[in-house]
């Protein structure tokens, strides 16, 4: 696994580069964060499969559930223009303000979001 790590006021963050799916259910990011030496992990929108972004899948929830159980942040980049369901920008916004999951269009703003 290639990872990337960011460091700001003694907070790490690794981004995870990769190019196609690395996670397609829960257990990808357990697999995940078992490999990697920070909680605060970023990847791109690309890197989950597209299940996540239908609510109705469950697939969004689980993960938020555990990453809540194992303290995580997870930063997810890319571009969300095309999201056009309702349900779902109201969850990017809901986990913008949590910081727990959050959805940002760069690294920069992922690192900037989990070091504040």
């Amino acid at each position: 696994m290639n990872i990337r790590e960011y460091r700001k006021k003694g907070v790490s963050v690794v981004e995870i580069v990769e190019d196609g799916v690395i996670i397609s259910n829960s257990q990808n990011l357990l697999d995940i964060i078992s490999d990697v030496s920070s909680k605060r992990i970023a990847v791109r929108r690309e890197n989950i499969c597209e299940d996540f972004y239908d609510l109705h899948t469950g697939l969004a929830g689980e993960i938020l559930q555990k990453a809540s159980n194992y303290r995580l942040c997870i930063g997810i980049i890319g571009d969300y223009s095309d999201i056009t369901s309702k349900s779902f920008r109201d969850f990017m916004y809901e986990s913008n303000e949590t910081r727990q999951i959050v959805f940002k269009g760069t690294i920069e703003e992922v690192v900037r979001a989990f070091c504040r």
